[in-house]
């Protein structure tokens, strides 16, 4: 889930222009925005990544410090500058863990999927004078894949960390207990399970012979180099990664990325330059002269396409799902209230008040006519999320006064209703709401004429106005 502030700033005004309306989010464009005109961060994706926890896998439960690191990452309090006043967090980037392979933020990307953390929109004084974008990598298994950033520069994931919100997204300086947070939440984030592969890397029986042959390929030594093969670098029982740099002629010397769960990991290369498997293969093929034939090529996309499969790799957004997700960012007050960290307290209050309001606006209320029925379950849905909403702030209101009972009292009611007739509500009503693909699909029809109206309508020039401060209208003008 993602900080949607910004967006829904954005959509409501444009909505503003149709019969009715209410609010969404995609692709930015008017004054209310930080962010350049055409940015699209895929806010209004009906599906998001799956996202796999360790600690839920061995039949445990995700940590205080899991859950505290989670809130931080999609909190727009952790950057600075323009990513925080548009709204943005680490989590619009790196959707559920995943990455983003829509992201698209106009002079800082030159493609769908990538962008210059070194340019000048998020913190100016990093920008080196290139254009260089880098992928969005997808942070899943990351507790496997030191060394950080594309090119490997950085040994530690606390580090690479600290510098992405620092230097990158020019946000204040991280506390140490926020900072040991978000490397716990990374660190618990899996792989999708692969039952393609065993556990030393190896495809497994199921698979088809067009996998096989393309692994004894991925093996088999180059031919002008006996010492080298794919498998070298990409290392089968190392989670296919060496944890070294290479120059593979793409223009530099890049970390050796993982395979697992590839085939969602696009694009490829750490510039996204490539779309597909096949091309990747070709571009080996042809830098290190391996002479593949056509059916070499095909087996060897088939066996990375079974590297990087997952089981249930997207989920349906659901209004249950988000809550549940709010939910586990609002569990850090059980820590927080009795041990009076303020800090976090109010990190909570802000973000998990936000992210109530982004779950009351799927819900549209009876102003927006892409919508028909349901209008009283909509409406007593808003009420009780916008309910929900005020009780964080009172949390945060008293608490910042010293009063921790008050504090607590206020959340053991939060956690009573979010358990019990909040659920009901959202299941209720969610038929009428963006979680239903009907109505997402009508309102963000909606949106995009909204959005086309506005963009022409900036397009019609001004009426000309004279030197005495009226308008310079034409006989034809005046005359309609």
């Amino acid at each position: 889930m993602t900080a949607r502030r910004g967006f829904w700033a954005v959509a409501i005004c444009l909505l503003a222009a149709l019969p009715g309306g209410d609010a969404g989010a995609f692709p930015l464009s008017g004054d209310q925005t930080v962010l350049p005109a055409g940015t699209e961060l895929n806010e209004d994706a009906p599906y998001r990544p799956t996202e796999v926890f360790h600690s839920e896998t061995r039949g445990g439960f995700k940590s205080y410090m899991v859950d505290l690191g989670d809130l931080a990452f999609n909190s727009p309090s952790l950057l600075g500058g323009a990513a925080r006043e548009a709204g943005m967090s680490c989590g619009t980037c790196h959707v559920n863990g995943a990455g983003n392979p829509k992201l698209y933020i106009p002079g800082m990307s030159t493609r769908p999927g990538n962008f210059d953390t070194t340019g000048p929109l998020f913190n100016p004084k990093a920008h080196n004078g290139v254009l260089d974008p880098v992928r969005i990598p997808s942070l899943r298994g990351a507790r496997f894949l030191a060394p950080y950033g594309n090119d490997g520069r950085i040994a530690s994931l606390r580090d690479f960390v600290r510098n992405v919100v620092v230097n990158e997204f020019s946000g204040p300086e991280p506390s140490p207990p926020i900072l040991d947070a978000l490397v716990a939440y990374i660190e618990d984030i899996d792989f999708l399970q692969n039952p393609s592969l065993d556990s030393s890397g190896r495809l497994t029986a199921q698979t088809n012979a067009a996998e096989r042959r393309g692994e004894a390929i991925f093996v088999r030594p180059f031919p002008h180099d006996a010492t080298m093969s794919c498998a070298t670098c990409h290392v089968p029982s190392g989670a296919f990664v060496d944890h070294k740099q290479h120059n593979v002629g793409s223009g530099g010397l890049f970390k050796t990325p993982t395979l697992l769960n590839a085939d969602f990991n696009a694009p490829y290369f750490h510039d996204g330059r490539y779309d597909r498997l096949d091309q990747v293969v070709a571009h080996f093929d042809q830098v290190f002269e391996l002479g593949l034939a056509p059916q070499d090529r095909s087996d060897l996309v088939a066996y990375l396409t079974a590297v990087g499969d997952g089981l249930l790799p997207v989920d349906r957004e659901g209004a249950t799902a988000q809550l549940k997700e709010i939910n586990d960012f609002a569990t850090v007050l059980e820590v927080a209230i009795p041990s009076h960290d303020l800090a976090v307290i109010d990190l909570a209050v802000t973000t998990v008040g936000q992210e109530l309001r982004d779950l009351t606006e799927q819900f549209p209320d009876r102003r927006d006519a892409t919508v028909t029925g349901g209008l009283q379950e909509r409406l007593a849905t808003r009420a009780m999320l916008k309910d929900s909403v005020i009780r964080f702030r009172h949390i945060g209101t008293a608490a910042a006064a010293g009063r921790f009972d008050e504090a607590a009292a206020e959340f053991t009611i939060y956690r009573k209703m979010s358990a019990g007739v909040l659920p009901l509500l959202l299941t209720t009503a969610q038929r009428w709401s963006l979680f239903n693909p009907a109505v997402h699909d009508a309102h963000y029809a909606a949106l995009r004429q909204a959005l086309r109206q506005t963009e022409t309508a900036a397009q019609v020039p001004a009426v000309p106005v004279d030197t005495a401060g009226e308008s310079a209208a034409t006989p034809a003008q005046i005359g309609r």
